[in-house]
């Protein structure tokens, strides 16, 4: 609380004087309202909520088939070791008779090797994003008409699909690095699944060269 302090009266002749008063000012209560005032911003505050990606991850079956089905217009990738490489259509191995045995390509984390490899595979859904973007912003389709098209472009036979596998030397940063670029890709269709014996002979080999 405030105070005042009186001085005495007179001088050095003996002449007297009206008092002449000094305030000090008792800040104790200022520091009790700034701490309450301090607990009620934090207690009141919604702090940023980290942006997250939802993933469906497929079902395992008990007993897999003697005939994995075919992926058509789809992307495997195969992360290793701070490493990442990928290949396009369905897996053969050496001495196939179905088709040509698969060749491993090696590409980076960064813009100008995932990235750049999904945007050139999912031109569909792309230029179907900017085709609804230009309805949108002429308002000749509502927000929730733009999302539900996208939905739907995104699942269409002819939008990329993606498998990530993994082996026991990939780094979680890695994963999630790779689910990141398909994020900004607008890769609609992404299942992590197992690394088959096969993928796993081929991208030993590759890590070896």
């Amino acid at each position: 609380m405030a105070e005042i302090a009186e001085s005495g009266g007179g001088d050095e002749k003996g002449k007297k004087h009206g008092k002449k008063g000094s305030a000090r000012i008792d800040m104790t209560p200022m520091v009790d309202l700034g701490f309450l005032l301090l607990t009620f911003f934090v207690l009141t505050s919604t702090f940023a909520k980290p942006k997250v990606m939802s993933l469906t991850y497929p079902a395992k079956e008990d007993v897999q088939p003697k005939d994995p089905p075919k992926v058509k217009n789809g992307m495997t990738f195969l992360i290793s070791d701070d490493k990442v490489f990928y290949y396009k259509g369905q897996f053969y191995p050496a001495g196939s008779p179905d088709g040509p045995p698969t060749q491993l390509i090696e590409t980076n984390f960064g813009p100008d090797g995932i990235r750049k490899i999904l945007k050139e595979n999912n031109t569909f859904v792309l230029n179907k994003i900017t085709e609804l973007k230009g309805k949108l912003d002429k308002k000749q389709i509502s927000d929730s008409i733009y999302k539900k098209e996208l939905i739907e472009a995104k699942g269409d036979k002819q939008a990329l699909k993606v498998l990530v596998k993994t082996d026991m030397k990939a780094k979680t940063r890695n994963f999630i690095d790779v689910i990141d670029e398909l994020y900004i890709a607008q890769i609609g269709v992404i299942a992590p699944v197992d690394i088959t014996k096969s993928e796993q002979a081929l991208l030993d080999e590759k890590l070896k060269q």
